[in-house]
């Protein structure tokens, strides 16, 4: 089973509302499922221009390579290499810095991703974690 609109639109409140909470700047959220399409997007009034790309690079990555955002920038310090010849490969969609958290469902299985930007990249993947566990899903950042 993959990501359902009301699984992913549950996340975007709960990522936008873990923000506010926290005191974040204004967040772009985006929920791909597991096949990497846009199920859910939400854009707080006042984020920066561009964060979709940046937060749609994040959660694309890690479900392109199977990994949380915070483990691709892990891996692009010891395999810069890698890195950016995968970026290429993926059309410029990855962003290897935190905030691009895979969702897991009970058994396992991949669901989709999520990935959050405008505050900083430990902030983004903090309120993406909190929603995916909200949502009654185990996130995956590294």
């Amino acid at each position: 089973m993959s990501m359902s609109l009301a699984t992913a639109q549950s996340i975007v409140a709960e990522a936008l509302a873990a923000g506010q909470q926290h005191g974040f700047k204004p967040l772009t959220v985006v929920v791909l499922d597991a096949g990497g399409h846009i199920v859910a997007v939400a854009r707080q009034d006042g984020a920066s221009n561009n964060r979709f790309e940046i937060a749609h690079g994040k959660a694309y990555g890690a479900l392109a390579l199977g990994m949380g955002s915070r483990a691709l920038m892990e891996r692009a310090e010891q395999q810069a290499y890698f890195i950016t010849a995968a970026a290429a490969a993926l059309g410029g969609r990855l962003i290897p810095v935190p905030g691009g958290v895979l969702v897991r469902a009970d058994d396992g299985t991949v669901q989709g991703a999520v990935g959050i930007s405008g505050d900083s990249s430990d902030n983004d993947e903090t309120a993406a974690s909190k929603a995916i566990q909200a949502a009654g899903l185990t996130a995956q950042i590294a």
